[in-house]
């Protein structure tokens, strides 16, 4: 079963696969927090709030925004599924270098989490199970 990036089911979905391999994957060294605020979302509002959080060695995406992020990043749906799911690097570098991902705060925190993040042969594992269960991203106007 798929489910829309960002929403509740998605989630809960997402949540459950990252605990399944927790004790598989390196921990997380560098404490990194980061708000994001994701517009032109297909459910909904519009809009949602969410966040990472690496501060208890493990990569946390919850709903929500935290009180003390190093930095917010806002961007549209589209833009936020290439780059936290199908993890498009391209697509990502040409968001930004065109103003579609806008940061505040700590820009070297945020570049910090591209390697931040140690990855395995299980941490390829979640991120392949985490793609299966989102639905395709609307198409662009």
């Amino acid at each position: 079963m798929t489910h829309a990036f960002l929403s509740q089911d998605w989630m809960t979905a997402a949540r459950s696969i990252r605990e399944r391999y927790a004790d598989d994957v390196p921990e997380v060294t560098v404490s990194i927090k980061i708000n994001l605020s994701i517009i032109e979302v297909p459910f909904g509002d519009g809009r949602v709030d969410a966040y990472f959080d690496t501060s208890t060695g493990a990569l946390q995406l919850e709903l929500g925004a935290l009180d003390d992020p190093d930095a917010t990043v806002s961007t549209d749906y589209a833009t936020a599924q290439a780059l936290f799911v199908e993890q498009n690097q391209t697509v990502a570098l040409q968001a930004f270098m065109s103003g579609k991902i806008k940061v505040q705060g700590d820009m070297m925190k945020m570049m910090a989490m591209q390697t931040a993040i140690p990855a395995n042969d299980f941490s390829e594992k979640i991120t392949q199970e985490i793609a299966n269960i989102t639905e395709p991203a609307p198409a662009a106007e």
